[in-house]
């Protein structure tokens, strides 16, 4: 985008005023300097801290007239050419575009900008991601830096007012990612030198902290707490466990995205707020196997008399309205606490992060399980997987017994008996499932499997 108009840096540069010029200065030797350097002067419109322009006479040399690597006048002209480039604007729409490009323009008419551009897109922007960059930027962001130039902005004074303003590490990389948004914005709107780092992405974080402690409950303590929720609740948790499916994408399923003699369900929009909207990203629209689940929901089917268009979870005080997470959080926090097992971060995210860990563990390898999370990258996977002390003392003693029977081996002794290890701590549905080549393998043997039998084979491969 150009500016075209000197109204326009006007307005996004508090009224600054910029005039067209071009310059074409003599090339001499300027006979003082060792070398005879080739010089010209040349006038620059420098930018001063209060955002005025001050116009300076400066010297530029282009190469030695003399000596070793002399250069000639004419290849000096061509070399002046060059620089000057940069700096001649024949009309007012260049020069505007020259002034803009060195990010003159005021961080709060960008924001502003990109609020009604960017973001206001709403086919293209979730709502929640909407509401939490404008929340941030009219009342953290805007108001800090709003009233100064992109360019006098820079990375120290960012990183020491989100160390001063935010106590957690995840709201200052998130805080940092708009403001970067925003001078990136600026780039492709002819605003900041296009390539040029913004000041915010320099600013530094420090090491990652997290406000919780990190951690999942075990099978045990998942199951006592199972035990403890009424049905509704029980089966949307346990949902989350067997898929990993985020609460607001459970809570925004409908019957017509269940599909019970396949044994799955598809995740094509979520709620927010009670606001039906779009998925978080599009690697989040995805099928999902459901598993030993599949009874459950046919039974919740006839008992709600489902229709396609009807939400699986619905409020009881106002049918046709999904329910609120909040009354789910609220009633596992109490079956925890009541089992001794309740921590501060404890919800239904904590089970996708299960889902997570718990699906590697039964041998689902780290693609599968970043592709069923619907993560973008793996190294959210990797956010998100706890190695739990069980199976870190599992891995520990394969290393164990290999080591003892290559001692054993160069002793040239038997290598003692090792007690069988013990099977880990899996749910009967995960611990009975079999592997994927196994799944795989079943399929290509059988010349003819009934539809029933290919539904359930499936649901055994997505929940590997």
């Amino acid at each position: 985008m150009m500016l075209a108009t000197k109204g326009n840096l006007l307005t996004l540069a508090g009224g600054l005023r910029v005039k067209a010029r071009v310059q074409h200065p003599q090339v001499k030797p300027r006979k003082d300097r060792q070398g005879w350097p080739w010089v010209f002067r040349y006038w620059s419109d420098e930018i001063q801290t209060d955002g005025t322009i001050k116009t300076l006479r400066k010297y530029q040399s282009v190469g030695s007239s003399k000596g070793e690597g002399a250069i000639s006048k004419k290849q000096a002209e061509v070399e002046r050419d060059k620089f000057l480039a940069k700096l001649n604007a024949p009309t007012i729409e260049v020069a505007v575009q020259q002034v803009a490009n060195t990010g003159v323009a005021l961080f709060g008419e960008v924001a502003k900008m990109y609020e009604e551009g960017y973001l206001g897109r709403e086919n293209q922007i979730a709502q929640p991601t909407r509401e939490k960059e404008t929340l941030y930027l009219h009342e953290y962001i805007v108001p800090k830096w709003g009233s100064m130039r992109l360019n006098q902005i820079h990375p120290k004074a960012v990183e020491d007012w989100l160390h001063t303003t935010f106590d957690s590490w995840w709201t200052m990389h998130g805080v940092r990612a708009i403001m970067s948004r925003v001078f990136y914005y600026a780039e492709g709107h002819g605003l900041w030198e296009e390539g040029k780092r913004s000041p915010a992405s320099k600013a530094k974080l420090g090491k990652k902290r997290y406000k919780y402690e990190r951690r999942i409950l075990s099978f045990d303590e998942t199951a006592r707490v199972l035990a403890r929720l009424e049905d509704t609740i029980r089966l949307i948790i346990e949902i989350c466990i067997a898929t990993g499916a985020r609460i607001s994408e459970v809570l925004g399923l409908k019957w017509k995205h269940v599909n019970l003699d396949a044994g799955t369900i598809k995740i094509e929009q979520r709620v927010w707020h009670q606001a039906v909207g779009r998925p978080k990203s599009e690697d989040s629209k995805r099928i999902l196997g459901i598993g030993d689940l599949v009874e459950r929901f046919r039974a919740k089917a006839t008992e709600n008399g489902a229709t396609p268009d009807s939400f699986v979870f619905q409020q009881k005080r106002a049918p046709g309205k999904p329910l609120w997470d909040s009354g789910i959080r609220d009633a596992l926090h109490q079956a925890a606490k009541a089992e001794g097992c309740d921590f501060p971060g404890l919800g239904p995210h904590s089970f996708r992060r299960a889902n997570i860990t718990w699906r590697q563990q039964v041998g689902g390898s780290a693609i599968e399980a970043s592709k069923i999370a619907g993560h973008s990258d793996l190294e959210m996977t990797g956010e998100y997987t706890f190695v739990t002390p069980e199976r870190q003392n599992e891995l520990t003693r394969r290393i164990q017994e290999k080591l003892a029977e290559a001692a054993s081996k160069r002793d040239g002794k038997e290598p003692a008996a090792q007690p069988a290890p013990v099977a880990p701590d899996v749910p009967p549905n995960l611990a009975e499932t079999k592997p994927v080549t196994t799944v795989l393998q079943i399929v290509r043997r059988a010349p003819k499997i009934p539809t029933a039998t290919i539904g359930s084979s499936r649901s055994a491969l997505i929940v590997c």
